[in-house]
Formats: structure tokens, sequence, C-alpha cells
């Protein structure tokens, strides 16, 4: 019985090899896309991507239904919590100018499988983000002509009442997402130049819509008599801020393109920061005049603007508002069929997704093959679900993504730097280097057949703490973790942080209202896992960190990563029991995919040294002075093998 349970040591293997991390190359700036895009292409991409139908239609439904107008504070607040995740965005796309976004943030600093799981949740929200979008704007675009598009399908095809499908086929979102699939697949400047068009008539019509709406605003709608400016109080603030932060997911795009940016070490931060601000500061503003135009409580949720301005006698201005809603979804349309397929690429390049969508086009460097086929399924998922049914997948995995890139962040800036060798952390030890001689006052370094013999004794006084080490002020008081290496602590408290911040957001979610605990114990388990949340966060802290001045850095490490961290989480648990129980099933197929090929197939598995056998080990031990003692250690597999006289006495000169 017990020859067939498996070794610890296979364990020990098989654990290594799903938290293996990506080796990065040399030369990160080489690769096979073309890098043609500016700072101004990646703000432009990322304004599509947020700027779509939820200024047209999220702003209405928001102020009338959640918040008033105090809709503003809760896109304020939205901003801010939106900006945390995005500079730890920022970081990551300067550092590692590679497409694949969260996957690859996470490959780099976490591990494999965790990237797979990211990779492979975020490619479900592009299809979903883009079929819903398609549908949507086919909604938009059959309003206007008086449902004359729904009304011949629906008499010539067909209708279906089956739950999760649509009524009837939708034929012009299938034949949208085909036709923005086609331009796509023509390269990056050819998408970036159509993205520039309709991102110019948007922002166009958000100008005239502001400008036309401070003209029209009246004061009044503000006054208690239409009920006030927070009518919902300080839970509507924070309900409708909750809403309002998915109104800035997109910006993801802007580093899932850095691997075509021209300059992404600086394109990629300003180019986050600046399409960050111009969609706050557009959500805000329209926010403002929305809700001075007309009461707040009068408000249509399905056509907001284009109402207020019909019920202000400017009819016309609703046919320029049904133009910009229309353009902007066109934008976070191509949005998500320029980013899909680049992630696809990034997984399939390193192993962990079919070979074949790594292929790029030899013209237009783009991965051809992952458009058409992301394309074609997106059509389909627009063509026969139905819209409501589609948008319950979202936000999760975004979220997921956000929250294991800010981990990312907190593991990396407290990683040694490539080339290190790693030493023991907070003992003051430094990295050992080559024998210099008997009297060169220098560590000395053996080898014997793969073993390395180092001399780790060497003065405190004259060390230079490396990033991941415990700082010298903390050394007094945390003496045992003197033991580890440096990186460790900080791995283990970010894993602490993070089951925290669960349970801490767990009692908060569901103390009350589900799990009816009485008031000293939800108030009990408040304190503890606060506490265990920032003690965590302090013992992070209490460590020495990466400090670059080559790219761009998220500030304020590891606080602002750890609001972030736990703000997403909180999201997350808001969301309902059935996106969770759709979550867990796309997860098993994702872990179905990956144990039957990316774990096989992963390049990292190609570039592990096989095992060789050892005759013998030898380790060195310090001891209280710079005199070396070396004793040898025999596997229990192999006969008895010492040190030669003439070895031994080499080693001792």
């Amino acid at each position: 019985m017990a020859r067939w349970l498996p070794r610890s040591t296979d364990l020990t293997r098989f654990c290594q090899k799903l938290n293996r991390v990506k080796t990065l190359e040399d030369d990160m700036m080489e690769t096979s896309f073309n890098r043609c895009l500016s700072t101004i292409d990646l703000t432009l991409l990322g304004i599509g991507g947020m700027v779509g139908s939820g200024l047209y239609v999220l702003t209405g439904t928001v102020a009338k239904e959640i918040a008033g107008p105090a809709v503003i504070v809760s896109f304020v607040i939205a901003g801010f919590a939106s900006l945390l995740a995005a500079l730890c965005y920022a970081e990551f796309g300067a550092r590692v100018p590679k497409t694949g976004s969260a996957y690859m943030f996470t490959y780099v600093s976490v591990g494999e499988i965790w990237a797979f799981l990211i990779g492979w949740n975020v490619l479900l929200e592009y299809m979903i983000g883009g079929a819903a979008v398609a549908r949507a704007w086919s909604g938009y675009l059959d309003s206007i002509f008086n449902h004359k598009i729904k009304n011949f399908t629906e008499t010539h095809v067909g209708a279906w009442q089956v739950p999760f499908l649509a009524h009837y086929p939708d034929f012009l979102a299938a034949a949208i997402l085909l036709v923005a699939t086609a331009f796509i697949s023509f390269g990056a400047k050819v998408s970036s130049w159509l993205n520039h068009v309709f991102s110019a008539i948007s922002m166009g019509v958000i100008l005239f819509i502001l400008i036309m709406g401070f003209v029209l605003a009246q004061p009044k709608n503000w006054s208690t008599q239409e009920g006030g400016f927070a009518p919902y109080g300080l839970s509507g603030i924070m309900a409708g801020t909750a809403t309002c932060f998915y109104a800035f997911v997109g910006f993801d795009v802007i580093a899932a393109s850095s691997e075509e940016a021209r300059n992404p070490q600086r394109a990629v931060p300003r180019a986050i920061a600046f399409s960050l601000g111009l969609a706050t500061g557009a959500y805000i503003l329209v926010s403002v005049v929305l809700t001075l135009m007309v009461p707040w409580h009068t408000l249509d949720p399905d056509s907001a603007l284009a109402d207020a301005f019909y019920r202000r006698g400017y009819a016309w201005a609703g046919f320029l508002v049904a133009a910009g809603s229309i353009c902007a979804m066109n934008t976070v349309l191509l949005s998500n069929l320029f980013s899909l397929p680049r992630i696809v690429y990034a997984m399939a390049e390193d192993g962990l997704f079919f070979q074949v969508f790594s292929r790029v086009h030899p013209r237009t460097q783009v991965p051809v093959v992952g458009i058409v086929v992301f394309g074609l399924l997106m059509a389909l998922l627009a063509l026969v679900f139905d819209l409501e049914a589609l948008v319950q997948f979202l936000s999760i995995g975004t979220l997921l993504a956000y929250t294991f890139v800010a981990a990312s962040i907190i593991v990396l800036r407290f990683q040694q730097q490539k080339g290190d060798v790693p030493a023991p952390a907070a003992s003051g030890q430094p990295n050992p280097e080559p024998c210099e001689g008997p009297s060169g006052g220098e560590l000395k370094e053996y080898e014997s057949f793969s073993d390395k013999l180092q001399l780790v004794d060497r003065d405190k006084s004259k060390e230079q703490r490396e990033p991941g080490q415990l700082k010298a002020a903390f050394e007094p008081y945390l003496e045992f973790l003197s033991d580890f290496y440096p990186g460790e602590v900080v791995t283990v408290a970010v894993v602490t942080l993070m089951v925290s911040a669960v349970c801490l957001c767990s009692i908060l979610v569901f103390g009350n209202t589900h799990l009816h605990l009485p008031t000293w114990s939800y108030s009990l388990l408040l304190v503890l896992f606060t506490l265990g949340f920032l003690l965590s966060l302090l013992l992070i802290w209490a460590h020495e960190q990466q400090h670059s001045t080559q790219t761009f850095q998220i500030p304020l490490v590891p606080l602002s990563p750890a609001l972030s961290i736990i703000l997403n989480i909180y999201l997350m648990l808001k969301l309902s029991y059935m996106t969770w129980l759709r979550f867990a099933v796309w997860l098993l197929l994702g872990l179905l995919v990956y144990f039957g090929y990316g774990i096989w197939h992963s390049k990292e598995n190609l570039r592990e040294p096989r095992p060789q056998r050892v005759s013998a080990r030898y380790v060195v031990f310090p001891g209280g002075s710079l005199e070396e003692r070396v004793q040898a250690v025999q596997p229990s597999s192999q006969p008895a093998t010492g040190l030669s006289d003439t070895d031994t006495d080499d080693c001792k000169r």
C-alpha cells in the first residue's frame, strides 16, 4: 500500500513545477511584433477601453437607482480605487515590456499555475465583454430605427424561448464583430488608426455634451426640494462606487500592448496615467451635467443623456449622443479584440496553451490565428446568447487579475534582481564570491562535483543588504528571521495578507446577513483579521526592497498594492453566488487544459535540468572565525566517499 503513495520528494518536485516562474530574456525589447505604437496611440487605446457605453448608460442608472447626484462622489472614489490597480499595471508594463498583461506579470513573479488561471479567466472576460458590447451596440442601433431589425429577424428567422439564449439570433452583433476582427488582423497600426477615428468622434460628442450641459444646467436640481445631493446617503455612495468601478475596466489593454510600444518604459506608465485621468474626468463631468440638466429621479436609465436633451427641447442632440455612444462602443470592441489574441499568444508562446496560437503573421506582425479564432468565438456568443446572461460572467476574472497583479508587485519588489545569488537574509551574510586567496579577506567558494562549498561567515559591519533582507533597524527585534533567504519571509507574509483580506472581507460582507454572527463575535473576528492584515503589512515593510530610477515604480509599496488587494477581494465577494458557480466551472475546465497540456509543454519545463547521480556532497559549516570546517556528507544509497588528503590540504590552503 505504501509503495503506491507518492514520495515526499516527488510531491516537492510537483509543487515546484506548479510554482516555477518565467525566465525572461536578457533583451526584453526583442520581439516578433512591430513596435510602432506611441504614447498617444496607447492613451487612446486605454480611453477606448474605458469610455464605452457605460458613459451613456451607467451614469444615468447609478444616479437614479443607487446614489442620486452623489454619483459624482462614487466616480471619484472608483477612479481612485482603479488608480491603485492601474499603477501596479504601469510598473509591470514598464519593467516587463512583453505582451500578456496580468498573465505575464503573474508568471514572472508568483508562479506558473497561477499565471495560467489568471490568463484563462481573462480570456473569458474578453470574449464575453466583446460579445456583450456587440449586442448592446446592435440593440442601440436597432432602437434608432424603431426595432425594425429585431422585428424582421423574428418574423423571417424565428424566435427562441430557451434559458440563457437570446430571443432571436442577433446577426447584426455577429456581423460587427466579424468586421472588427478583419480590421484587427491587418496589424497594430491599422487597429490604432481606426481606434483614433472612433475615439476622436466619441470625445467630440463628450465635449458637446459638457458644453451644452453646463449651458442648460439648473442648480435647483441638487436642492432639497428634489431630494438633495446625496438622497441615498453614504451607503448609496459606496454601492454606487462598487458599480462605477467596473466603468474603468479596460486600461489593461495598454499593458497588453506594451510589446508593440516604441518606448514601453516611458510610454506605458504615461499612457495609463493619461487615459485613466481623462476617463475619470469624463465620467465625473458628464455625471455633473446630467444631474444638473434634469432632476435625478426623473432620469431614464436606458438612455439618460439622450432623454435629458429631449426633455429640455433639444431632440436633435439625441442623434449626436447616439452617434457618440455607437463610436464609444466601437472602441471597446476594438480594445477587446486587440487584447485577447495577444494574451492567448503569450500563453501559447510559453507552451501553456496550444502552439498554433503563437504564430505571428510575417507581414502584419500580429497573431492572426488567435485574432480569427477568438473573433469567430465572440461572434458566435453574440449571435445566440442573451446579453444579461453574458454580463453575469463579467468582472470576477478582472478583479482576480487585479488582485494577483497587486500581489505580484509586492513579491517582485522584494526579490533580488536578476543575476544575484541568494544568501541568508537577515544574518548579514552577503553573496559568496570566488576564492581570492588566503590573505584577501574575501569570502571563499569551493566546488566539488555539482555542489558548491560556501563559507558563510562575514563581518556584519561590511554588509550591504539586498532586496528581501531584513532592514538593519528591525534586526534586533526580529532576529528569529535571520535564517531565511531573501524574499522568503515576504512571500509568506503576502500569502498571509491575502488570507487575512479574504477573511476580513467575508466577515464584512456576510457577517450580519448570511452568517448572522452575534455582535461580540462579529467585532472580535473583525479585530483579529484586521490585526493579521496589518501585521503582515508591517512584516513586509520591515524588509529591504528594490529601488530603481530606470523605470516607473508605484509609490508607497507595500501599502498601495495591499489596499488594491483588499478592495478587489471585497468587490469579488459582493458578486452573486451564480457568478462564483460559473467561475468555478470555468476554473475546472482551465485546470483540465493545464494538467492535460500546459504543464507538459511549458518552456520552463524544458529548461529544467535533468537529475544527475551525485557520489558525494560537501557542506561548509560556519565557525566562530574565518577558519573553514569541511565535513563530507554521504548519500544513503552510495558507498562512503571522502576527501583525499591532497583535496583536504587544497581546501585548507
